[in-house]
């Protein structure tokens, strides 16, 4: 038995630029972390005992026996790229799809790493990133960027940085205790709005095309927002700013990204405090998160009381494996 634990992640700067079709032809960088909400991957042998040679659990049930007949894109395609069959799979996550958090794309990762580790390869986080990459661009064909896979692979708190070469993956040199202060500072909600994001990216990578200037823009802040955080001089809260400023420019690139329920969810915590935020992931749904100074918190969650809020706490590992037997 293979078990697989890959973090999700958050992206606070420069979401848009991971597109290849921007930043082969301008660069493009994010600044994210991966915090304490996973997904696991469970596989094994399926025994020749059983009338079907594939067993899947997620949110469906799958009994087939032949990996063409599998509905699940993901899962299909990875196991006619590795070659398999006669596996039992079980996916279990700490939060649901569709939150903006890159959960299928931490699936992604964490399905390769458990399946490759089933075949007795270890592969290193830059190959599981990817692969990953290629499993949802090329051979599931969706629309998107590319820093979900990468973030949930690496793990930790990075900027990346995307070329016409590739990405480097560099962590942000920031203490423990102001990294701590800034995880202290953070607020996340769910709007109880869920969405698949390559529909909201299939629509947004269209209109994209047109908005360079606003692209570049964005971009632009992923250097002023390392600027904040390493320099110990510098205050936080300009770190808060900074997220309204990149909200801002985000939801104007498209009218799918954000909605008028949201936009007044954004308003009421702002008014009550939070110093700035953004809507994690595509757009259209998900979780908000905000920076809320201390001694703003409750007035925040007072004025966000009908929604959920996440508590996390950023973490450093990326996918593992978690149980090898």
């Amino acid at each position: 038995m293979i078990i697989s634990q890959t973090p999700v992640r958050m992206s606070f700067f420069g979401g848009g630029t991971d597109f290849p079709e921007f930043f082969k032809e301008h660069s493009g960088a994010v600044i994210s972390t991966t915090f304490d909400k996973y997904c696991h991957v469970n596989v094994r042998e399926l025994p020749d005992i059983f009338d079907y040679k594939t067993y899947l659990s997620y949110a469906q049930i799958e009994k087939v026996n032949s990996v063409d007949e599998i509905k699940h894109p993901a899962i299909r395609n990875a196991m006619k790229w590795l070659n398999l069959e006669k596996i039992c799979l079980n996916y279990d996550a700490d939060l649901p799809s569709k939150t903006g958090l890159g959960t299928s794309s931490a699936f992604s990762v964490g399905l390769l790493n458990a399946l490759y580790s089933m075949q007795g390869i270890t592969k290193t986080k830059r190959e599981l990133a990817d692969d990953a990459i290629h499993l949802e661009r090329v051979l599931c064909k969706e629309d998107g960027g590319i820093q979900d896979q990468i973030a949930a692979s690496f793990g930790g708190f990075n900027r990346i940085d995307f070329n016409s070469d590739g990405y480097t993956v560099k962590p942000i040199d920031i203490s423990e205790e102001r990294k701590n202060m800034l995880n202290g500072n953070l607020m996340m909600f769910f709007t109880g709005l869920s969405r698949f994001s390559f529909e909201i990216q299939k629509t947004a990578k269209h209109e994209m095309s047109k908005k360079t200037a606003e692209l570049l823009d964005i971009l632009k802040m992923v250097d002023t927002a390392e600027e904040i955080l390493v320099d110990p001089n510098k205050s936080l809260d300009d770190f808060g700013r900074l997220l309204n400023e990149t909200w801002l420019i985000k939801r104007s690139i498209s009218d799918k990204i954000s909605t008028n329920f949201i936009d007044d969810l954004y308003l009421r915590a702002i008014n009550a405090g939070a110093l700035g935020g953004k809507l994690l992931g595509a757009g259209g749904g998900g979780c908000l998160l905000f920076y809320v100074p201390e001694g703003k918190h409750a007035s925040v969650r007072k004025a966000l009381s009908g929604m959920l809020e996440i508590k996390f706490r950023f973490e450093n590992e990326g996918t593992k494996i978690i149980c090898s037997n």
